[in-house]
């Protein structure tokens, strides 16, 4: 059977999960693609299963088959796919068809991750040409998010076969999203794709995704394909399981063949016995489809978005005055009456803003956003929340970002965060979705008014986007081209790292004007002869002179290093007005008090 002439067909069926029977069978290592290579027969009956069934075609067992989802497996991933596309051309025979399954990276595309576009590209080279050679009759690229990831992927396909392509986003279950118009706008760049089907799948039972058939139909020509799962998923056990009946399934799915589908299936959790039931209506016909019409999505999707109240903060750099900001340090547990004093007596000093750490050097502290919002909310003055992405997936990332907006603590600076390993729970697990430059991009976004699957946020954020930058970092190529990206990706503003000398601050003034960014330069005032060896020799990108540390061993006792730790911050902090828009201290334990004898330089 050819594939282009199949798809002419009024009802193409498909296939259902691969995972979800391979599971049942016994097969439980992860991804399940792995089954090709370590358990070859329970694959090639899950697709003899599915034909039996009823399909018309399968998909080979290799969704998740590209190197950098496998990365971490000591595995041949071309042989994967190979192996997949010779397992399922076996089951399929002469006159059935079978489609190379290729699904997204598994990790964010820069910037918002670190795949970059020519590892991705790649990674589906490899994919799609071990898929040919195991004798496939076309494409089937499914589940994307981004359409940016979905177009590199069409392009890497080309570049070795010749072979039909069917595209499939995975839309999220949201009206105001349907409301918006995103699954026809979406349609319309897939087809622009020059591929000979478009389609839906995942994420959305068969009644949810009535309307993005609908909508994918709107102005559209090509075959339709929908996949949807059988209903909402529920966690037993540590897994992912779907209790919806077959028979319902069935029924529902074929509304969407109704509503213009040609290609149907299912997604996770579906089965041989949800496609059986699903064959045995298609064949009793029956199927009455509806001519493609307008679903009046166009004059929504033109409204503009409201605009939120930008920050003091954004005001305050937009007309150059020169910001002072002051680093607390948290407690441990949940007094916070200390910290809240000490702003206070910061703001009635002068200081701009207030500094709050998110679990520096991977330590048990209070929720950052807590935090801020209590002294914002009690003092009131505005708080520069650093966010880590250490502890949160790309979901929780977007989530506590609009929290915080939503909460009015809009200042946010960019942070990767140190691993969990080296903290107070060393086997805690750390989870760097995105790093520091992939959550800029983030809060760019929302700055935009979307988030990173394209749906709106309701408003354009106001976000003020700060990120960090060392001028003595070990690898500077690496730090200037991640602070470049940073600001390609959207930052407004750049902090440094506590610096001990001028020449350190000329340098990074330099490159922030480079870049036409304001610069908030690090200064932390030294306590003692201790403090000034551990931050020179056991703290990572920190440099202290031997001439400061000359100096403070030369102290009598703590007092008088101390007092020479603050006179060493106010002369370089008294340099700052004349290069740098800000003075960023971080006083030891974050005492108020040696902050605001080191403002006195500069207030």
């Amino acid at each position: 059977m050819n594939l282009l002439e199949a798809l002419k067909k009024e009802v193409l069926l498909g296939d259902g999960a691969n995972g979800t029977r391979l599971g049942e069978l016994g097969f439980t290592k992860k991804p399940y693609d792995l089954a090709n290579v370590l358990a070859p027969d329970l694959v090639l009956k899950v697709h003899e299963e599915y034909f039996a069934a009823g399909s018309d075609f399968v998909e080979t067992n290799t969704f998740e088959a590209n190197r950098i989802r496998l990365s971490d497996v000591n595995v041949d991933v071309a042989e994967v796919n190979r192996a997949g596309a010779r397992l399922a051309r076996e089951a399929a025979g002469p006159d059935r068809l079978v489609l190379g399954a290729i699904g997204p990276s598994g990790k964010p595309m820069a910037p918002i991750g670190t795949t970059t576009e020519e590892e991705w590209r790649a990674a589906v080279v490899e994919q799609a040409r071990a898929l040919a050679e195991g004798g496939v009759d076309g494409f089937l690229l499914e589940t994307f998010i981004d359409m940016e990831e979905l177009r590199i992927a069409v392009e890497a396909v080309r570049a070795v076969s010749d072979l039909p392509i069917i595209v499939s986003k995975a839309y999220i279950e949201d009206g105001e999203a349907l409301a918006e118009g995103l699954p026809m706008r979406c349609g319309q760049e897939m087809a622009i794709l020059g591929v000979h089907a478009i389609g839906a799948n995942c994420i959305v039972g068969p009644q949810r995704m009535i309307d993005i058939v609908r909508q994918l139909a709107e102005n559209n020509e090509l075959p339709i394909l929908a996949f949807p799962t059988p209903g909402l998923p529920q966690l037993v056990k540590g897994e992912v399981t779907y209790d919806t009946a077959p028979e319902y399934f069935a029924k529902a799915a074929l509304r969407l063949v109704e509503e213009g589908a040609n290609i149907i299936g299912g997604c996770c959790g579906t089965t041989p016995e949800h496609i059986r039931r699903l064959r045995e209506l298609i064949d009793a016909g029956g199927v009455k489809k509806r001519a493609r019409t307008s679903v009046n999505t166009v004059e929504k999707e033109r409204k503009p978005l409201p605009e939120s109240e930008p920050t003091e903060l954004s005001m305050k750099l937009k007309h150059g005055k020169f910001i002072v900001t002051v680093e607390m340090d948290l407690p441990r547990g949940l007094n916070v009456q200390k910290v809240l004093a000490g702003a206070k007596a910061l703001k009635v000093r002068g200081a701009d803003l207030i500094d709050i750490s998110d679990g520096a050097r991977a330590r048990l502290r209070m929720n950052p956003l807590s935090i801020s919002t209590l002294i914002q909310n009690q003092i009131g003055i505005e708080v520069m929340m650093h966010f880590a992405c250490r502890d949160r997936n790309l979901l929780a990332v977007q989530a506590d970002l609009l929290g915080s907006h939503a909460l009015g603590v809009r200042n946010i600076l960019a942070v990767t965060g140190d691993p969990a390993n080296i903290g107070d729970y060393p086997s805690a697990t750390s989870v760097f979705d995105v790093d520091a430059i992939g959550l800029v991009r983030i809060l760019s976004r929302f700055n935009e008014g979307v988030d990173l699957a394209g749906y709106s946020v309701g408003a354009k954020c106001a976000f003020t986007i700060a990120v960090a930058f060392n001028p003595l970092a070990a690898d500077m190529d690496l730090e200037i081209d991640r602070l470049k990206r940073k600001a390609d990706a959207g930052a407004h503003l750049v902090y440094t790292q506590p610096i001990f000398e001028f020449r350190h601050v000329e340098f990074a003034v330099e490159r922030c004007q480079e870049l036409g960014l304001p610069l908030l330069v690090g200064v932390l005032p030294l306590r003692s002869t201790r403090h000034a060896e551990f931050m020179h020799n056991e703290v990572p990108g920190i440099e202290v002179p031997d001439w400061l540390r000359a100096k403070m061993a030369e102290a009598t006792d703590d007092e008088i290093a101390l007092s020479i730790g603050i006179d060493e911050a106010q002369k370089l902090s008294s340099k700052l007005r004349a290069c740098a828009q800000g003075l960023y201290l971080m006083p030891p334990f974050g005492n108020h008090q040696i902050a605001e004898r080191v403002m006195e330089a500069v207030l």
